[in-house]
């Protein structure tokens, strides 16, 4: 240190505390103090905290609003079965009749079918331009490519089997025997032939579209010659239609086994051979080791005409039952003869009952609606951690005796308090407002999943809170991050969730990400919710958990892990990032072993043979001896340096305060030599004395005290306060020492009064004692009178908060006190600081 006066010893003593020793509060006390601190700061906090209630308030009636407007524009009769008033034939009054008979193409799909009409069986199809045809890959199939132009290609049916003599005569009954259609039954009729068709299957067998559609129902026959196209009359569900039925030559191909068949129908895709051509075949089949005595059959069959594999349309019918059909009533002419005949007569779908349509619009977009709305705990804890990181509140509280484990757990559980209540409210409103969302799925399968991820949240929020040093920057990303992350579940993860071909361990390990895994159990509730809905049942219950799709289970036990490992990550980054918590530690701090109390006299002795120690590269070494040389060698420095090395050889207690050749250097940058803050501070404190450090600016003033109070840490050299090692026990040392900062660091909506309280408790003053001690701190600073303290002090003036600052410094009685101000200011708190000693 470049220089420092000092005062008289004698005159500068205060007063003999040495009567007063620190005592050590308990977890529970701190944690007491800080909650009720907390509870005070909520309640003045009362603006935000309303915002935070009534938001969730707020989307809910929003919703119910929406979901309102929907079902008063779904009430319209496009929507509902047509109803027609028909006369009494007995002379009576007219009667309102709803049926099919009166209902046009948009009411028909809302009429009830007590009696639902039987449809033929039929075979899905390829269109004439998606037929497989020969190929460089494929040379067997039959079918030339030009024949795709014409719109003339035959459909191949591709087999295989153990017993290839089998295997041929059992495909070459697959389509049976060649017969005509009968006017007077055409459902029987078709029952005895291989109707096909391209067009989609309908989402139920309610109607046929084969039959219902402009494109013609083929008949499949293994020659189409002297076929022609005709139109028959059809009767069904009280219509009567004539429909085109058309011929249409169908080829059976032979290939070695069951690969080759798989192999084949892969190159079908568009995606499985190098032309990027469609080639589809309406089944395939592997008769295996069928025989006289013996029917075994695989049937392949096209799934995707389900419309399953994007989920962004309601799913189909698949038509399998004729493929079946063919090969079983193939085997009964194997064995039996060519004309024996195992008809599927008809298909019929069950009664249905008049249905209206409903949309739950709450569980249909609610998942990115609630996203947001449990996104919103995430900002509100993160600014309020990085608040009190900013402006040194964290280490204010640390520095008069809060401890890392006492700070964390009880914010922890005012938050979880807090939020579970915030999460109760939004439950049971929604159920109050009767939003299906809430009312259908389970009540203690949502508890479940809302205290996971309230959980969850506390830990993200806390393990954040390490990256930020300023509020506006972690407000703003707090708020994109909710918007954000809700926005991009919605539009990007859902899309992998709804995707049948996306594998569930892509998905599980997208869930790691924390909104994925919240908006994946948002998800599932939604669509549980909307299903029941639709079909008259409940929603997600607990069973529901082991359906095969249900992805519930796996979101509650990564939420569960990540609260646990994000609040383990968020403690040892505190300890080793120091993030508003004081000095670092060393990334593998936690394998240390609990260090013996020594005596000051050996730790003095040890730290001066280690606080010439310093690292660093030759050169930086070398600079730093030249200015060791440089110091300034003034008599009462070398006094000061021989006190310190005479406590080492006899030690003594009189001493609270012993700075033992502190130093603090920077390193080199940019080609510049190391920066010298400190260089070689001894000092040696008794009790009783009030002692001031003075120099012009960059002395290393601050640098220095801020080291004893363990803000910054040295880079050699220790101090001892009341015989501790700041190095090693600054915990213990934070129970016996009082702080004024240099800058004001007060909550500006808590009252004088309850700043000191708190401190108070932190000092393990209660009852009596507790009151009045804040009673004669606040009469001492002159913030008594006039209703003064129980003013907020964000309203007091830059004076009233100085005192406010002595007061805090000086609450408990502290073994040591220290004071960071100019000389000015220090001038004029010095009459306060001697008052409150002597008193």
């Amino acid at each position: 240190m470049n220089g420092r006066s000092e005062g008289d010893p004698e005159s500068g003593r205060a007063g003999d505390s040495s009567g007063v020793t620190a005592r050590q509060t308990s977890k529970a006390t701190q944690a007491n103090a800080l909650f009720r601190k907390n509870l005070t700061f909520q309640k003045r906090n009362w603006r935000t905290n309303c915002c935070l209630v009534f938001f969730p308030i707020f989307l809910c009636i929003l919703l119910v609003v929406i979901q309102t407007a929907i079902n008063n524009l779904l009430s319209g009769s496009d929507f509902q079965c047509g109803c027609q008033n028909v006369p009494d034939p007995n002379g009576g009054p007219a009667k309102k009749v709803c049926g099919l008979q009166y209902s046009n193409s948009d009411q028909a799909v809302w009429c009830g079918i007590p009696n639902p009409a039987p449809w033929p069986a039929v075979l899905q199809v390829p269109e004439p331009q998606n037929r497989a045809t020969k190929s460089s890959e494929f040379q067997d199939l039959p079918e030339d490519p030009s024949c795709r132009t014409l719109g003339t290609c035959a459909a191949t049916i591709p087999y295989t089997g153990s017993n290839k003599t089998a295997a041929d005569a059992l495909a070459s009954l697959l389509l049976g025997t060649s017969g005509n259609f009968s006017v007077a039954d055409p459902l029987y009729s078709l029952a005895t032939l291989v109707p096909g068709s391209d067009t989609l299957a309908a989402r139920s067998l309610l109607i046929e579209s084969a039959l219902t559609s402009s494109r013609p129902t083929y008949i499949l026959r293994p020659s189409c010659a002297g076929a022609s196209p005709v139109s028959i009359p059809f009767s069904a569900g009280g219509f009567s239609f004539s429909h085109d039925f058309s011929c249409l030559e169908t080829r059976s191909l032979w290939l070695n086994n069951e690969s080759s068949v798989n192999a084949l129908l892969y190159g079908g895709y568009r995606d499985g051979n190098s032309r990027k051509e469609i080639g589809e075949f309406p089944a395939a089949y592997d008769f295996k080791n069928t025989g006289p005595a013996n029917f075994d059959v695989n049937v392949w069959y096209n799934d995707t005409f389900a419309n399953r594999t994007t989920g962004r349309g309601p799913s189909v019918m698949i038509r399998v039952s004729r493929s079946l059909n063919m090969a079983a009533q193939a085997f009964l002419r194997y064995k039996s003869g060519p004309s024996a005949s195992l008809p599927l007569l008809f298909l019929k779908e069950m009664p249905k009952p008049e249905t209206r349509l409903r949309l739950d619009f709450s569980s249909l977009i609610g998942p990115l609606f609630y996203m947001w709305v449990l996104g919103f705990l995430f900002p509100v804890v993160l600014t309020a951690l990085v608040y009190e990181k900013q402006y040194h509140l964290r280490m204010m509280m640390k520095m008069h005796g809060l401890g890392d484990s006492a700070y964390w757990g009880i914010t922890y559980i005012y938050y979880l308090s807090l939020f579970c209540l915030y999460m109760i409210c939004f439950i049971v409103f929604g159920t109050i407002i009767r939003l299906n969302f809430f009312t259908t799925n389970s009540y203690s399968l949502q508890i479940v999943f809302y205290f996971l991820y309230v959980n969850m949240i506390i830990s993200l929020s806390f393990l954040v809170s390490n990256i930020f040093r300023s509020v506006k920057t972690a407000t703003v990303v707090g708020y994109l991050y909710v918007f954000g992350s809700g926005l991009l579940s919605s539009f990007f993860f859902q899309n992998f969730v709804v995707d049948l071909n996306t594998s569930r361990k892509i998905i599980t390990a997208l869930e790691i990400i924390p909104p994925f895994a919240t908006y994946r159990g948002l998800w599932e509730f939604a669509q549980y919710a909307f299903k029941g809905v639709y079909t008259g049942t409940k929603g997600m219950q607990w069973s529901n958990l082991n359906d095969e799709k249900n992805g519930m289970k796996t979101v509650l036990i990564i939420l569960a892990v990540e609260a646990i490992v994000f609040m383990l990550l968020t403690l040892y980054l505190d300890q080793v990032v120091a993030s508003g918590g004081g000095i670092r530690k060393h990334p593998l701090f936690f394998l240390n072993f609990k260090r013996k109390d020594k005596s000051i006299g050996s730790t003095l002795a040890s730290s001066r043979s280690n606080s010439r120690k310093i690292s660093g590269s030759s050169k930086s070494l070398s600079h730093m001896a030249v200015e060791d040389k440089k110091a300034v060698k003034r008599q009462d420095v070398e006094r000061e340096r021989e006190q310190v090395e005479e406590l080492a050889a006899n030690p003594t207690t009189e001493y609270p305060i012993v700075c033992d050749n502190l130093k603090k250097v920077y390193p080199a940058r940019d080609g510049n030599p190391p920066k010298y803050a400190v260089n070689g501070f001894s000092l040696a404190v008794p009790k009783g004395e009030c002692f001031g450090i003075l120099g012009p600016n960059g002395a290393g003033k601050t640098s220095s005290i801020n080291m004893m109070i363990g803000f910054l840490k040295p880079s050699s050299g220790t101090a001892y306060i009341q015989g501790m090692n700041i190095l090693t026990d600054m915990d213990r040392i934070y129970t016996c020492m009082g702080v004024c900062p240099q800058h004001d660091l007060l909550w500006g909506k808590l009252t004088s009064r309850e700043h000191l309280l708190f401190y108070g408790r932190l000092k393990n003053l209660k009852g009596t004692e507790l009151k009045n001690a804040v009673e004669s701190s606040l009469r001492s600073v002159n913030l008594w009178d006039n209703g003064v303290a129980d003013k907020q002090c964000g309203k007091y003036s830059g004076g009233m908060k100085r005192r406010l600052s002595v007061a805090i410094s000086l609450i408990g009685n502290p073994q040591v006190v220290y004071t960071l101000s100019s000389l000015v200011q220090f001038l004029k708190q010095l009459e306060f600081i001697l008052f409150a000693l002597l008193v």
